[in-house]
């Protein structure tokens, strides 16, 4: 297990990021990153000319960084991260204007190595991609990245029951200071109106019950991942007479992450970052196959 520098990768934290997964690219190379991003510049002006632009108003240059993270991987086997980042500035005082971040994107591939394994050498497997930033940034970034390297990106959502193991994963982690309730909300299907049910639980309660749950200390199952769940339900079902069994799972929030049913996540600690982009790597990569 890689430990990534906290520093390079502190940019991921506290930011609402949005999830795709991405099929292998076809003939990239890490070492033309300038070269990707000058391309990517030219064709982010082009399609900016057409009236795509996202910004109204002010004649803006848009500036293409990308760059590769080595922190950013779960074994010595796994691709480098690749980060791409566009910048504004004003081009009327270019040489010292502010240049303001609006747009990032992170390819990752963590502890995903085993997908490379029967890829041929001209493809590079990064399975996962985040964004943060405007939508009409991310399809301009995604379309020049699908024509260019042969690659198709689709929304990345998290099935219930995935987003049940992440609460049970993450409430066994050991956090200092929580202060967080982890929060469960719950969607209730079939009303002619949307209703949404938030469940707080305290944060040391919700440990306490995993405790009891959890046999194999590293080790987590389906089955007490169900056992976890249904106490919860049970709980709540005594105190307010309602079955969220016959509701949807759709957030959890816990003082690790919280991820959205939509495909939204938020990293909170850079400690166990490995591990939820292992999980979400696992994720991407099984809605490719």
């Amino acid at each position: 297990q890689h430990n990534a520098d906290p520093q390079k990768t502190a940019f991921l934290l506290r930011k609402q990021w949005t999830l795709y997964s991405v099929t292998p690219l076809y003939g990239f190379s890490s070492a033309h990153l300038k070269h990707y991003a000058r391309l990517l510049s030219a064709f982010t002006a082009a399609e900016k000319q057409k009236g795509l632009a996202v910004e109204v108003g002010v004649e803006l240059d848009i500036k293409v960084t990308v760059s590769n993270i080595p922190d950013l991987k779960g074994s010595d086997r796994d691709q480098d991260a690749i980060l791409v980042q566009l910048s504004l500035r004003s081009s009327a005082s270019q040489k010292n204007s502010e240049e303001k971040l609006v747009w990032s994107g992170c390819f990752c591939c963590v502890s995903g190595d085993h997908l490379s394994e029967n890829l041929p050498e001209d493809f590079t497997c990064l399975p996962l991609f985040l964004a943060n930033g405007a939508e009409g940034y991310t399809s301009i970034v995604g379309s020049w990245f699908q024509k260019t390297f042969d690659c198709c990106f689709r929304r990345l959502a998290i099935s219930p029951l995935n987003l049940s193991w992440m609460a049970a994963m993450w409430t066994g982690c050991q956090v200092d200071k929580t202060t967080s309730a982890m929060e469960l909300v719950f969607s209730a299907p079939c009303l002619p109106y949307p209703l949404d049910i938030s469940y707080a639980i305290h944060p040391e309660d919700a440990k306490a019950l995993w405790d009891t749950v959890q046999k194999t200390p590293g080790e987590i199952t389906q089955e007490e991942v169900d056992v976890f769940m249904d106490c919860l339900y049970s709980h709540f079902h005594r105190h307010f007479k309602i079955h969220l069994s016959a509701t949807k799972l759709v957030k959890v929030s816990t003082a690790i992450a919280s991820a959205h049913c939509d495909g939204i996540i938020k990293f909170l600690q850079s400690k166990y970052l490995a591990g939820v982009l292992t999980l979400l790597t696992e994720l991407a990569i099984s809605q490719i196959q």
